[in-house]
């Protein structure tokens, strides 16, 4: 439940951020960054007694939505407190998941039976009990 919850808020950032796009790649690499540290600082703020900072789903959404985008050379430039090799596997978390949940079937179990196959069954066993 939770991870369904993580992957909608990061769909929602992702487009929220998408007009980002609309700028030069300078500005939105800068506005991304800038937005992603912001971030990091304000998990390390409400974890400031802890040892090791800890990344709940919804800043792993928000920052994987934040930095998905970015190339790979621009990534590795910026101070992370994780690698960016995480953030892009937290991106393809989210995605999987997403596609799951939007996969499953929304009843569990068998599908119901034709209601005309199921009362030729019945009919088919009466007429021929030699048939096992």
């Amino acid at each position: 439940m939770m991870i369904d919850r993580a992957a909608t808020t990061y769909l929602g950032v992702t487009n929220a951020f998408a007009m980002l796009h609309l700028l030069p790649m300078s500005d939105r690499d800068e506005d991304a960054e800038s937005l992603a540290l912001r971030h990091q600082i304000t998990v390390l703020e409400h974890q400031l007694d802890k040892a090791r900072p800890r990344f709940d789903p919804s800043d792993r959404a928000l920052l994987a939505a934040l930095l998905h985008r970015l190339p790979r050379y621009v990534l590795r430039h910026l101070r992370l407190l994780v690698r960016p090799d995480t953030v892009l596997r937290w991106h393809r978390c989210l995605l999987t998941s997403r596609h799951a949940a939007a996969s499953r079937p929304k009843r569990p179990g068998r599908p119901r039976t034709v209601h005309s196959v199921g009362s030729l069954m019945p009919r088919l066993a009466r007429e021929n009990p030699s048939w096992g």
